[in-house]
C-alpha cells in the first residue's frame, strides 16, 4: 500500500473560482483518512485530484514518494467506488468485477482466483452469475467495492459510495467498510457530508469549508479539541450548543453573563477570558454535557423552557429557548417525565465547555491548539 502526501495543492477553475485552496494532507499508509464537510466544501474535488480526475492547479501530489501531478489516472495504481455505483448493467457480477483486469489482459485463471476472493469477502459469491438489476442497493455497493478489491491498488479512493442507501443499510456499509478496511490493512481515503460515517469509520478526518482545511486528527481529537466554531458544531450528533454570552468582571471573578443566567467558567478558562472583559463569546456547550436538575443549581443554573421533545428511546433529546431567545438542545434519561412549556434546569459540565471568539475566525479561546497543516 501507500503514503500519500499532498503539498499546497490547489484547485481553479475557469472565472476564478477557487475550489480548493493550499491543502496540506499526509494520510500515512493503511490509514482510513475521512474527508468531511458540507456540500461545496471541496472534499469531492480533492479526491478527483488524487485520482487524476480534475487537473491540480498549484502544488504537488505524491504517491509512494512518486510526484503524480501529470501521470494519468489509470496509471496511479489507485482504485475508485463511486456514488452512483457505475457498474455494467449488460454485464453479470462476474464480468463487472473481472473487467478492469480483462482490460489489462490479467491471466484468466488470476482473474478468476482475485474475483471469487473477492466475491468471498464482501458475501458475494452466489450473486457472481446476476445482473446489477436484480440486485440491491447494498449488493450493488459490494460489487462496486469488489471491482476496486480485485485490482490490488495502492489507495482506495471513495466518493460518498453510501448515500444512496437507506439509513439501516447505511449502518450495515459502514461497518462492513470499517471491517474490510481491517482485514485488507490498506490505504483508504473517503468523502462524506456525513460526520457519523467520519467518526465512525476514520482513524484521521480532514474537516473542511470553503475550499480550506480547518482541521486534522483523529475522531475523538477533533470532537474534544475543535480549533474553531465550525469544526465544534460540524463534529457531533446532535451538533454542539452555542450561546453568545458578554465576558465581565464581577468582584475580581470572571463570568459570562447570557441575559437570563450567568456561567461561571473554570479557573484555567478564566485566565483566557480575561482579554475579552466587556466583549461577546460565544459558548459553546454539547448536548450530554447538560445535566437536567429538579431544583436550580447553586451555581451555573441554566434555566429555560422547552419547545420541544424528541424520545429516543434510550434517551430523550430536549430542544430548550432562553428567556434571550437562545436555543439548545440537551440529552436527558427516557424515563423523565416533560410538557411543552415547562421551564427545566440544566446544568453544563464547565470542564467539558468550549469558548469560541466572535470575529472572523472563530477560534478556540481556552484550549490550546496547536496548527500542524
Amino acid at each position: 500500500m501507500a503514503k500519500v502526501e499532498l503539498k499546497g495543492i490547489g484547485k481553479v477553475y475557469d472565472g476564478g473560482v477557487r475550489a480548493v485552496d493550499n491543502a496540506n494532507i499526509t494520510i500515512e499508509d493503511k490509514e482510513f483518512c475521512v474527508f468531511v464537510g458540507p456540500s461545496g466544501c471541496g472534499k469531492s474535488t480533492t479526491l478527483r485530484m488524487i485520482a487524476g480526475l480534475e487537473d491540480i492547479t498549484d502544488g504537488k501530489l505524491y504517491i509512494d514518494g512518486v510526484e503524480m501531478n501529470d501521470v494519468p489516472p489509470k496509471d496511479r495504481d489507485i482504485a475508485m467506488v463511486f456514488q452512483n455505483y457505475a457498474l455494467y448493467p449488460h454485464m453479470t457480477v462476474y464480468d463487472n468485477m473481472a473487467f478492469g483486469l480483462k482490460i489489462r489482459k490479467m491471466d484468466k485463471a488470476e482473474i478468476d482466483r482475485r474475483v471469487r476472493d473477492a466475491a468471498k469477502q464482501l458475501d458475494l459469491t452466489q450473486y457472481l452469475d446476476r445482473k446489477p438489476k436484480a440486485l440491491s442497493g447494498g449488493q450493488r455497493q459490494r460489487v462496486a467495492v469488489g471491482r476496486a478489491i480485485v485490482r490490488n491498488p495502492k489507495v482506495f479512493l471513495f466518493d460518498e459510495p453510501l448515500s444512496n442507501l437507506d439509513a439501516k443499510l447505511r449502518v450495515t456499509m459502514r461497518s462492513e467498510l470499517a471491517a474490510l478496511h481491517n482485514r485488507l490493512q490498506a490505504t483508504m481515503i473517503y468523502v462524506t457530508h456525513d460526520q457519523i460515517e467520519a467518526m465512525t469509520l476514520g482513524t484521521k478526518i480532514v474537516v473542511m469549508k470553503d475550499g480550506v482545511i480547518q482541521q486534522i486528527g483523529a475522531p475523538l481529537y477533533l470532537y474534544n479539541n475543535p480549533i474553531n466554531k465550525f469544526v465544534a458544531g460540524f463534529i457531533g450528533t446532535p451538533p454542539m450548543n452555542f450561546l453568545t454570552v458578554r465576558v465581565l468582571e464581577k468582584n475580581g471573578a470572571i463570568v459570562c453573563d447570557e441575559g437570563s443566567f450567568e456561567i461561571t467558567p473554570t479557573a484555567e478558562q478564566a485566565k483566557k477570558l480575561k482579554d475579552f472583559v466587556g466583549k461577546e463569546v460565544s459558548f459553546g456547550i454539547r448536548p450530554e454535557d447538560l445535566v437536567y436538575t429538579d431544583k436550580p443549581a447553586e451555581s451555573n443554573n441554566m434555566q429555560m423552557k422547552i419547545t420541544n421533545k424528541e424520545p429516543l428511546g434510550a434517551e430523550t433529546h430536549l430542544y430548550l429557548v432562553s428567556n434571550k431567545d437562545q436555543s439548545i438542545i440537551a440529552k436527558t434519561t427516557a424515563n423523565a417525565e416533560f410538557r411543552l412549556g415547562d421551564s427545566v434546569n440544566v446544568v453544563p459540565n464547565m470542564e467539558k465547555a468550549k469558548f469560541f471568539a466572535m470575529d472572523e475566525g472563530e477560534l478556540n479561546i481556552c484550549d490550546m491548539i496547536e496548527k500542524k497543516w
